[in-house]
């Protein structure tokens, strides 16, 4: 059974169709690359699974609960809502850390948070935020920046940045973890430790949804690849499908293009 389920999903922007019908589905423990040019509605597919975007029309559907359905007339709790963004993490492009927070207090916040709506928050509070902090550091070390955990934003590099990222979307346990474009802000150095970072989570049975213009890596990586162009999958297919055999021309374009 599949663990995301999008289909014929559409978002427009005034009169302008960014996504234009846009149906797959994801096997847990699977690893989706999204390709494509800038434009054709990578990065607005990822905000309006993680319900960032209100979608117009079509169903998503992620780890087994109804994130948006336009064909039901129920209209989901806040704390439905709340309940299902626990099953998608999204780590973004330009890491949005908390400057005033060290690498520890950033990676905690959210689970502290969460904490609070237990009903044993109050009676035991010391003993879970004890737990909260070395679930914490659990999670950096699985990013290699267990010596970094006292530091701040401004004192690590981009790499370290994005590594941090991924530590605190880990942090909640999400079904589904989502990517876009982790490695756009970084050099060619900080991008290979932060793919790393990525592999290694595939090695561990993550399911991933990355939104990258790293063609190698969805290439070495990806259990299936997606190349969407002007708002719809243009191609999808094994990375063997889509790199080694496009059929359209557009995919056949742009991957010339991204390897020249």
């Amino acid at each position: 059974m599949a663990i995301l389920e999008v289909t014929n999903l559409k978002k427009s922007f005034g009169k302008t169709e960014v996504l234009k019908g846009i149906s797959f589905s994801l096997e847990e423990g699977q690893v989706l690359s999204v390709i494509g040019s800038s434009g054709s509605g990578k990065t607005t597919l990822l905000r309006c699974i993680n319900s960032l975007e209100e979608s117009d029309e079509g169903k998503i559907v992620a780890a087994g609960s109804t994130i948006f359905d336009s064909s039901s007339d129920k209209q989901l709790s806040k704390e439905e809502k709340r309940k299902n963004q626990l099953n998608v993490g999204l780590v973004f492009q330009q890491f949005n850390l908390f400057p005033q927070y060290n690498v520890l207090q950033n990676v905690s916040l959210a689970m502290q948070l969460q904490a609070k709506n237990r009903p044993d928050y109050k009676k035991n509070k010391k003993k879970i935020l004890e737990e909260i902090d070395a679930l914490a550091r659990e999670y950096i070390d699985k990013v290699n920046l267990i010596d970094k955990v006292d530091n701040y934003p401004c004192q690590l590099s981009g790499g370290q940045q994005q590594r941090v990222a991924i530590a605190r979307a880990l942090a909640l346990n999400p079904k589904i973890l989502f990517f876009d474009e982790p490695t756009s802000a970084l050099d060619p150095e900080l991008t290979i430790e932060v793919l790393k970072v990525i592999k290694s989570l595939k090695n561990m049975g993550r399911t991933m949804v990355v939104v990258t213009h790293e063609m190698e890596f969805a290439r070495n990586v990806s259990d299936k690849v997606i190349f969407m162009a002007d708002g719809v999958i243009e191609e999808e297919g094994t990375p063997e499908e889509v790199f080694n055999n496009p059929k359209s021309e557009k995919t056949k374009a742009f991957l010339m293009k991204s390897y020249d």
